[in-house]
């Protein structure tokens, strides 16, 4: 599932840079988070909530000296309030991604 929801909160899977039915990724780093944040924004949007909506992200680094970049292109998703995050490298990713988020939103009160 791209996404379960329990009670008031949604939790995402992780989102790597694959746009929707393509198998290819996008070249570099900053092209696959702007298409792992779009994608999670098409799953929110399917579950009635937004980008304000997100609690809690973690993202996942093929290589930790692209935080800079990815933090660049997290700022035009996430505007204000940012959600809590968590970042880390990992050894690989699926597919050769650079780069994968997951989010947890909440719907309302929790």
């Amino acid at each position: 599932s791209q996404a379960v929801r329990v009670g008031n909160m949604i939790y995402l899977a992780g989102m790597t840079g694959h746009a929707p039915g393509m198998l290819e990724l996008p070249e570099g780093v900053e092209a696959q988070a702007h298409q792992a944040l779009k994608s999670i924004g098409a799953v929110l949007k399917a579950a009635g909530v937004g980008y304000g909506n997100v609690v809690k992200t973690t993202v996942l680094l093929t290589s930790i000296d692209d935080l800079a970049t990815v933090n660049n292109v997290y700022k035009q998703y996430f505007v204000e309030n940012f959600p809590a995050r968590t970042a880390f490298q990992v050894v690989n990713l699926p597919f050769k991604a650079l780069v994968e988020i997951e989010a947890v939103a909440s719907a309302g009160d929790a």
